[in-house]
């Protein structure tokens, strides 16, 4: 058998958006992911349906899987053939263990390649609006690590010198990073600044001097993966802060997910400096149309669509069999404006559903099964042009994507979406029910508002007009009086 090849990818600090090109395409071409704690999980829904993915997180102070066993884990899916991606948080050559790793393959013979990614301290310092070097405050920086077994080794008459030094998980040691580096004759008045789940939309900040910044940091209970910086650069943080002035940041949001379509809700909380948690996660499959039932149903009065997914099937049917979308003479309507969005994609209009007469034969265009098909969409016939079906590897991965600050508000956009977290969050071992009575819950319409009240929930917010728009509004409205 071929030998495999290995990939090192840096999956960067927190923020999916900080993913390289590169890195993007390992993952969506991976036929196994290793990956780490600390990587944003929502980077392996990029990764192939039949591709393996094996958890390699170790937390402080437990031992979880070894070095030695990721390293035979490495070797032994790469003489298997496959192409196997080692996923990290931050950069793989920073504090990342990459160079044990590569020469186990080395030893071995099997290619690999390292894929750089951005670096947590470089991120993480930005998002908190403090650049790592500047030409007035900052010509020197310095990257160590802050775990207990390697600070007896640092140099710190050498770091004493440097303008500008982060530390990679230090909190534990702080008092010892700070006793070290006042007694080697950094001034107790040095700006220090922890930054805890930098690039995150849970990112916090405790800003002070050397002098203090244990008592701060501890006042406000933070702890790793954090970045401790030193340095009077600093200084410039109250005047180059982006990330933490969006009106959402420090707001942990979970929707609850319906397809494999983007989320123009989760889209439009991230951009607003939420953390945004989807559940759960969807594939597709296509089912085979035959020609000769494709050609009967183009004549139709109406077709309707119940989900962007059920578009493209019907219309990649259509293309597979080279029948010209011109040949459609229905009228079509669509259950929302995302579907509505992927016919014109697509070349072709459709109302909603709500305008929709009732005179003239009927085409439903689902996703489900005919035994699953929801009445109210008509009385019509129907066909199943693609299967939708979660996929149960994010099960396990959905607790630990909960891990931290608690989600403080969710989101339902349709009836669907409430009976699907109910569902699979229990499958995936979560308290789904204990996680909605502490949390605010929206719902995008009426509908959907009475799914919930079935479960016994009401909700919080629920705009005037069934829009992902409005219901944006209304989140960033709810605190101001």
């Amino acid at each position: 058998m071929t030998k495999g090849k290995v990939y090192f990818v840096g999956a960067g600090p927190g923020d999916v958006g900080l993913i390289t090109v590169k890195g993007q395409k390992a993952i969506e071409k991976a036929d196994v992911i290793l990956y780490d704690r600390l990587l944003n999980p929502k980077l392996l829904e990029a990764a192939a349906f039949d591709c393996e993915l094996i958890y390699c997180g170790k937390t402080p102070y437990t031992t979880g899987i070894s070095q030695g066993e990721i390293n035979e884990l490495l070797v032994s899916k790469a003489l298997e053939g496959h192409r196997v991606v080692r996923l990290k948080g931050g950069d793989p050559a920073v504090f990342g263990r990459v160079g044990e790793e590569a020469e186990s393959l080395k030893d071995e013979g099997i290619p690999f390649e390292v894929i750089p990614g951005v670096t947590s301290s470089i991120a993480a310092s930005m998002y908190a609006g403090v650049p790592v070097t500047h030409r007035d405050y900052g010509r020197s920086f310095a990257m160590v690590t802050g775990h207990d077994q390697t600070k007896k080794d640092i140099d710190w008459n050498g770091l004493v010198s440097i303008d500008t030094v982060a530390f990679y998980m230090g909190v534990a040691n702080l008092p010892s990073i700070r006793e070290n580096l006042i007694n080697h004759g950094k001034p107790g008045n040095t700006p220090a600044l922890v930054i805890q789940w930098g690039t995150y939309g849970r990112q916090e900040s405790v800003e002070g001097t050397l002098d203090d910044i244990v008592e701060r940091v501890s006042g406000r209970s933070l702890g790793n993966p954090a970045i401790t910086l030193v340095g009077d650069i600093i200084s410039l943080r109250g005047k180059l802060q982006w990330f933490e002035r969006k009106p959402l940041y420090g707001q942990r949001f979970l929707v609850a997910r319906t397809g494999t379509a983007k989320s123009a809700l989760a889209e439009a909380l991230y951009e607003l400096g939420g953390e945004v948690i989807e559940f759960p996660k969807w594939n597709a499959a296509k089912v085979k149309i035959e020609e000769s039932q494709l050609l009967a149903f183009l004549s139709y009065d109406r077709i309707l669509f119940t989900s962007p997914e059920s578009v493209h099937g019907f219309l990649d049917s259509l293309t597979e069999h080279a029948i010209d979308f011109r040949r459609i003479s229905s009228k079509l309507y669509v259950l929302s404006r995302k579907s509505k969005k992927a016919l014109q994609q697509r070349g072709l209009t459709a109302e909603l559903k709500s305008g929709m007469p009732e005179a003239g034969t009927l085409l439903v265009v689902g996703d489900r099964n005919r035994d699953l098909r929801d009445l109210a969409h008509g009385d019509g016939d129907y066909i199943q042009s693609i299967t939708k079906f979660v996929d149960e590897r994010f099960l396990e991965i959905f607790p630990r994507m909960l891990d931290g600050k608690a989600v403080g508000t969710v989101l339902f956009s349709n009836r669907h979406s409430v009976d699907m977290l109910m569902q699979y969050g229990n499958k995936a071992d979560v308290d789904v029910e204990g996680l909605l009575k502490q949390a605010s819950i929206g719902v995008i319409g009426e509908s959907t508002g009475n799914r919930l009240q079935d479960y016994g929930f009401t909700s919080d917010m629920m705009p005037k007009e069934p829009s992902v728009e409005q219901l944006v509004d209304l989140i960033l409205n709810r605190n101001v009086c």
